[in-house]
């Protein structure tokens, strides 16, 4: 990193919690495990705290999880 790149110009190490994120090493922001397109730290509002991913929005979170999990795709709502 020279001295004109801030740490915005960098993808962001995140350690994935229940409810909140660790910034682990500096960046401004990571990149959706399902589509690959950029999200900014401030704007970071899914991810799998057992998978540690991160989504751009709550329909890759389910592509996903269904993905991992063929079964939910056929279970029954009662």
């Amino acid at each position: 990193m020279n001295r004109f790149e801030g740490p915005g110009a960098r993808e962001a190490g995140i350690r994935y919690l229940d409810g909140d994120f660790q910034v682990t090493s500096p960046g401004s922001f990571v990149r959706c495990a399902v589509t690959g397109e950029r999200i900014a730290l401030d704007e970071l509002k899914y991810w799998s705290v057992a998978r540690q991913e991160p989504y751009v929005d709550a329909a890759s979170s389910l592509k996903r999880e269904l993905d991992s999990d063929p079964s939910l795709r056929t279970r029954s709502l009662r």
